[in-house]
C-alpha cells in the first residue's frame, strides 16, 4: 500500500517534469521562430522596399542607393595606383545638405580620421564627445572589404547620429573591389540597433598589431588622411588617429574664437597632444587634463619613444599658461617648427596635403608639419584645447618591421625635403 502511494507520487512527478519539458521546447521554438522572423524583418528592413513609414523608408532607400551607386563606380585609383577609393561610401546628411562655403558659421570645424575595420569601434567614444561634422576613411583588405561595407551600411541605417553627421570613406587595394552587401546575410546576422553594430565591431578589435596588416600589406595613412579631408564641407579640419579625443566643447569654442578674428590663411592652430593610462577617464577639459598631467596619469603624446616629436609644443609653458574663463579660447603662444615636431592641428582646408608616398610607420606627419614650415605657414598654440590619445605608448606595443619602416621614410624624408626646395623656390624656410 504504502508503496504503491510512493509510485503514484513519482508518476505524478515524472508527468509534471515531461509538462514542464514540454512546454518549456514549445517556448523555445516559439522564440526561435520570433527571432528568425525578426531577423527577417530587419533583413528586409535594410534591404528591402516596402513596409514602415513611408517616409522613413524612403530615407532609408535613398541611403541604399546612394551605396548601391558608390560602389558601383568601382572607385578611383590613387596616384600611385596601388589603392581603390570609395569616396563618399556613406554620405552623411550633413553633407548631402551643405554645400562648401555656405554659411560658414554652421560648419567651421570639421574632424577627419582614418583607421582599420579593427579600430573601428572607436568611433562610438568619439561621438560621445564629438557631436559634430565627422570624416571616417576606412582602410580594408581581403575579406574585410566586406565586412568593413556591411558594417559601415549598418552604422548609417541604425544610428541616428551617425545618419546626421558622418560620411565614409573606404579605401582597399586596387586588384580588390567592395560589393554591395545584400547577399551577405552572416553579415548583418544579431544586427538590431545601434548597439549591436558596436558589439560587432568590438569583436573585430586590435586584430592587428598597428600596422602589421596581414599579408604584409602596408597600411597607406597619408593616403587616408587626404580622403578624409576632402570629404569634409567645412572651413576648418582637425585631422587626429580614431584612438585620440578632442577636449570637450572643442567645435563651440573655436568657432567663438575663429568669429572674433581677422582671417588669416597661413595660421594653424596647435592642439597640444597627450596620451593616458587606459584606466582613467578622459578628461573633458584644460583643468582635469593637468589635474591627472600632475600626478602621472596623464603624459606627453610620444613621450617614451620619440620626445622629441612633441617637445617643441613646450607643455611646461602650455600647462602653466592662464585660461581666461572655462568656456574661452584663445591663442596662447605662438611657435617656430622645429624638426621632428609633428603637431596635432586645426588648419584652414587649403593646407597642403599630406604626402601619399609615406606609409606604415615614420615621417607620415612631420613631413607634412615640415612643409607648413616652409611654406611659411604660423604655428598659434591653443590655450585650453588639446587632444588624448587613449594608452600610453610604449616599445613593445609596436610590430616588429617598425625600425626598418622608420628607416626607409627617413631615405624618403630626405628626398621629400629637397623637392620642398623646387615646390617653393621662394621660401628662405628649410627643415
Amino acid at each position: 500500500m504504502h508503496l504503491s502511494k510512493k509510485c503514484s507520487v513519482f508518476k505524478l512527478v515524472l508527468s509534471a517534469l515531461l509538462i514542464v519539458a514540454l512546454l518549456q521546447l514549445i517556448y523555445l521554438s516559439f522564440l526561435s521562430k520570433f527571432h528568425g522572423k525578426q531577423q527577417r524583418y530587419r533583413y528586409s528592413e535594410l534591404f528591402g522596399g516596402s513596409g514602415g513609414k513611408k517616409n522613413g523608408n524612403a530615407e532609408k532607400n535613398s541611403r541604399k542607393e546612394r551605396l548601391r551607386y558608390s560602389l558601383s563606380t568601382g572607385g578611383i585609383f590613387d596616384n600611385s595606383g596601388q589603392y581603390r577609393v570609395y569616396k563618399n561610401l556613406i554620405k552623411s546628411d550633413f553633407t548631402t545638405n551643405h554645400k562648401p562655403g555656405s554659411n560658414p558659421s554652421s560648419i567651421a570645424l570639421a574632424l577627419a580620421t582614418h583607421t582599420t575595420i579593427n579600430n573601428l569601434h572607436h568611433l562610438e567614444s568619439l561621438l560621445e564627445r564629438w557631436h559634430n561634422p565627422l570624416a571616417v576613411a576606412i582602410f580594408a583588405h581581403g575579406q574585410d572589404v566586406k565586412f568593413a561595407t556591411a558594417l559601415v551600411y549598418a552604422l548609417s541605417f541604425f544610428c541616428p547620429q551617425i545618419q546626421s553627421l558622418v560620411d565614409f570613406h573606404l579605401v582597399c587595394l586596387s586588384g580588390e573591389m567592395a560589393s554591395f552587401p545584400d547577399q551577405d546575410r552572416e553579415h548583418f546576422a544579431g544586427l538590431e540597433d545601434c548597439d549591436s553594430v558596436f558589439s560587432r565591431l568590438e569583436t573585430h578589435r586590435d586584430t592587428y598589431k598597428n600596422y602589421a596588416i596581414s599579408g604584409n600589406v602596408s597600411y597607406p595613412n597619408n593616403l587616408l588622411r587626404n580622403v578624409a579631408r576632402g570629404g569634409t564641407v567645412s572651413s576648418y579640419i582637425l585631422v587626429i588617429d580614431i584612438d585620440m579625443m578632442p577636449s570637450a566643447d572643442l567645435h563651440q569654442q573655436f568657432l567663438a574664437m575663429i568669429l572674433e578674428r581677422e582671417p588669416v590663411s597661413n595660421e594653424v592652430f596647435v592642439l597640444p597632444a597627450f596620451e593616458i593610462r587606459h584606466s582613467r577617464k578622459m578628461p573633458a577639459n584644460k583643468a582635469e587634463l593637468v589635474q591627472l598631467y600632475q600626478v602621472g596619469e596623464v603624459r606627453p603624446f610620444y613621450e617614451e619613444l620619440c620626445p622629441r616629436c612633441q617637445a617643441p609644443t613646450n607643455y611646461s609653458q602650455w600647462v602653466n599658461s592662464h585660461v581666461r574663463g572655462t568656456s574661452t579660447l584663445e591663442v596662447a603662444y605662438m611657435l617656430t617648427w622645429q624638426d621632428p615636431w609633428e603637431p596635432f592641428y586645426i588648419g584652414p582646408h587649403t593646407v597642403p596635403l599630406y604626402d601619399e608616398n609615406f606609409k606604415q610607420y615614420g615621417f607620415n606627419r612631420i613631413s607634412q608639419a615640415c612643409e607648413l614650415h616652409v611654406a611659411g605657414y604660423k604655428f598659434s598654440v591653443l590655450s585650453s584645447a588639446f587632444v588624448v590619445h587613449r594608452g600610453f605608448k610604449i616599445q613593445g606595443e609596436f610590430h616588429a618591421r617598425k625600425d626598418e619602416e622608420n628607416k626607409r621614410n627617413r631615405v624618403l624624408f630626405r628626398s621629400f625635403k629637397d623637392g620642398l626646395k623646387t615646390k617653393y623656390p621662394s621660401s628662405n624656410r628649410r627643415c
